[in-house]
């Protein structure tokens, strides 16, 4: 483990929990027995732009529902493991799949069944308002908070780290919101 900034510049792939980080933690369910979460649209341009550029990109979450899943399929998300139980084995299956190194994955989680994923990788970061125990394993905690533009901010820091986020002359500047 090096410098942040150099060991950010490794990273190819992000791995994401959902309740928590993508959003505030907040669900609603419906009659129908869907659940209902608030995401940031910042959230998911950043994200989108990463996946355009050819980052590889997996959420495994303890969440389910219609939604949830509509939303990552709006984003081009490659590899979406909803309802996980064993986060580490689903991290480890994702990364052998794309030989993945633990250097080169981050993963964002916020409470205790992300302690063990984290550890797992080169890059463990959380949003602000993660659990205590999320925070000791984490080599970066964001200023801002799940649901608030946690993701966005790591996303684009590795994107600058690596020349790949949006220059004044980017073609791509125009890309619709996410």
């Amino acid at each position: 483990m090096g410098n942040f900034k150099e060991d950010i510049a490794r990273v190819r792939a992000f791995v994401f929990d959902v309740d928590g980080v993508f959003t505030d933690g907040g669900i609603i369910v419906t009659p129908e027995g869907d659940f209902v979460r608030k995401y940031n649209a910042k959230d998911g341009f950043a994200l989108s732009h990463a996946i355009k550029k050819g980052y590889l990109t997996a959420v495994i979450t303890g969440g389910r529902g219609n939604c949830l899943e509509a939303r990552f399929r709006m984003l081009g998300i490659d590899k979406l493991y909803p309802g996980c139980l064993d986060k580490l084995n689903k991290l480890k299956e994702f990364m052998a799949e794309h030989d993945l190194k633990p250097d080169e994955v981050l993963f964002m989680g916020d409470d205790i069944p992300d302690v063990e994923p984290m550890t797992y990788v080169g890059m463990p970061v959380c949003p602000a308002d993660a659990a205590t125990e999320v925070v000791r394993v984490s080599r970066y905690v964001s200023p801002f908070k799940g649901g608030e533009g946690c993701i966005r901010d790591v996303v684009e820091q590795t994107l600058r780290a690596r020349g790949d986020w949006f220059s004044p002359d980017d073609p791509h500047a125009d890309v619709a919101s996410a």
